[in-house]
């Protein structure tokens, strides 16, 4: 693949993803004129410029006079108003690697950080990554413009899925590397101590951060419809067990729907945005509806 934004998202894919926006359910802080409500109080009548209009904007924010010599519709923005900080932090650890099809959950969770990472900064907002396993393994600053948007996913290109996992110890370190408030992203299949990832991603909450998490999963994780008996490995362990799949599909999707479960309703307790993000469903289509979704949402 060529390097950066080219490597992930075609030109029509990115057309398609140019007129959405990432929304914070919070007050967030940052330093450009942006969509979001600051926590910085001011000067909050002082005009700053304009920006054009996208729908579910408020029409009381439309400036009537540009409309009247251009005919075009923008909004007004003002000082108290600021970019939002959209942290992506994603999992590279050895089950990442898994894709029963041609795609596999990293390959997924990268053209999915693409997709964000270029809503993010087609509207001025600002986009870091952190990228972990066992460990965080690259972090990189939250700043707006392609080109950065180019080197976050250049690191993301240049790494592949290995080592073992440990969510809860690098996403605290996240957590306390994050000064002002932002919005963080995570990217994994979560397979992990669920007891200590929920604990860590309430860190995120406490010190007020919007958090949305996109738990990447194969189909065959989750339906289990393998036809024949064999062996299965762990990606990071290397343990191998021999079973058949139709002897252990039921107990298998029952234990499994408890641990989608187990983070759903956790994350819903937090004020977390969760979803499930299948690798069999297109990227740039699946984060359209989602982020169509919030909009209506947040308002």
């Amino acid at each position: 693949m060529t390097g950066g934004l080219q490597a992930f998202l075609s030109p029509v894919e990115r057309y398609e993803l140019s007129r959405l926006v990432v929304q914070s359910r919070d007050v967030v802080e940052g330093n450009l004129a942006g969509r979001h409500r600051s926590a910085v109080r001011g000067a909050s009548t002082e005009f700053a410029d304009h920006r054009a209009y996208i729908p579910g904007d408020d029409p009381r924010r439309l400036d009537w006079k540009v409309l009247g010599r251009t005919e075009r519709y923008f909004i007004r923005r003002y000082q108290d108003e600021t970019n939002l900080r959209v942290y992506l932090a994603i999992d590279r650890s050895a089950s990442m690697g898994y894709g029963s099809a041609s795609v596999t959950k990293y390959q997924y969770a990268c053209r999915l950080a693409a997709a964000l990472g270029f809503v993010v900064c087609k509207n001025r907002d600002s986009v870091g990554l952190y990228l972990y396993s066992d460990r965080v393994d690259a972090a990189v600053g939250a700043r707006n413009s392609l080109s950065h948007l180019n080197n976050v996913l250049t690191v993301l290109k240049d790494s592949t899925p290995a080592s073992t996992t440990a969510t809860a110890p690098a996403l605290h370190r996240v957590a306390d590397d994050i000064h002002r408030r932002a919005l963080l992203i995570l990217m994994s299949d979560l397979f992990d101590d669920t007891e200590g990832v929920v604990k860590a991603l309430a860190h995120f909450r406490k010190e007020r951060h919007d958090v949305i998490v996109f738990h990447v999963l194969d189909p065959q994780e989750l339906d289990f419809a393998f036809d024949d008996g064999g062996e299965f490995f762990d990606m990071e362990t290397g343990e191998r067990r021999t079973a058949d799949p139709e002897a252990i599909g039921h107990e298998y999707r029952r234990a499994f729907g408890a641990f989608l479960d187990e983070y759903r309703q956790a994350c819903s307790r937090l004020r977390i945005d969760y979803r499930l993000a299948r690798t069999d469903a297109a990227p740039t289509k699946f984060l359209r509806a989602y982020l169509e979704e919030r909009r209506r949402l947040l308002g």
